[in-house]
């Protein structure tokens, strides 16, 4: 596949993002702490005090066998959507992709960038380089869930790559579609009193639910996929 190969040399932007698409706020500080030391325990709550456990560990190493099933699919330049501590970023251009990753937590970005990797601080919500142009868009690690609304999700990432450009997301292996109020919590800190903490949209999606959104909106299936105990579904823009 052709594509026109979008520029990475932007600088971070304050531009404010649309009204419509609330950004999650990864800027809070347990997050930061825990990329900043590579190691959690960190975790999704909800305010009825139910934990989504996040693999801090595992997105502070080196991308593993699963993240490469997703790479080796990728095509043209490469746009990694919440692309926290940038394992992915950096497995792309050892792959000789070009690629940029976006991530609304400072500390996500700047872990990036001292990977080699370049990097923006901003939501996928934002104005980006290279709009409609890109080859691939990634949504791993459950970015699927960014803004808790996966329809306004697929439909910017629709408008970022390039006419046949490929999206590669991440699904929960279980048959669920469920879209809560959550905030960041690290287990020890005021973070977990019911009520505390900054409060922000979320989904999970199994691969059923994924494709029941996506299909109806003109996408088509490129492919579906098992790797280490991990799903993942392609996407084809139409």
């Amino acid at each position: 596949m052709t594509t026109t190969t979008p520029t990475t040399a932007a600088t971070a932007s304050t531009a404010t993002p649309a009204a419509t698409a609330p950004v999650t706020q990864w800027s809070a500080d347990p997050y930061a702490d825990a990329l900043r030391s590579g190691c959690g325990p960190l975790f999704l709550r909800r305010s009825d005090g139910w934990l989504l456990p996040l693999e801090v560990e595992r997105w502070c190493a080196s991308a593993d066998a699963a993240d490469m099933s997703v790479l080796r699919r990728c095509e043209g330049a490469v746009l990694d959507i919440g692309c926290g501590p940038g394992r992915l970023v950096a497995a792309l251009s050892s792959l000789g992709h070009r690629a940029l990753g976006i991530d609304v937590s400072p500390a996500a970005v700047a872990r990036t960038v001292g990977l080699g990797g370049t990097a923006l601080c901003r939501s996928v919500f934002d104005p980006l380089p290279g709009e409609a142009r890109w080859g691939s868009v990634l949504l791993l690690d459950g970015n699927i869930g960014i803004g808790g609304a996966p329809e306004a999700l697929l439909e910017r990432c629709a408008r970022l790559l390039a006419p046949r450009g490929l999206l590669l997301a991440e699904t929960s292996p279980l048959d669920i579609d469920e879209r809560a109020e959550v905030h960041i919590d690290n287990g020890r800190s005021a973070h977990t009193r019911p009520g505390s903490g900054q409060l922000f949209p979320w989904a999970r999606l199994g691969t059923r639910a994924l494709l029941r959104y996506a299909l109806p909106a003109g996408w088509s299936a490129a492919g579906q996929w098992e790797s280490g105990g991990r799903f993942f579904v392609a996407l084809r823009r139409a």
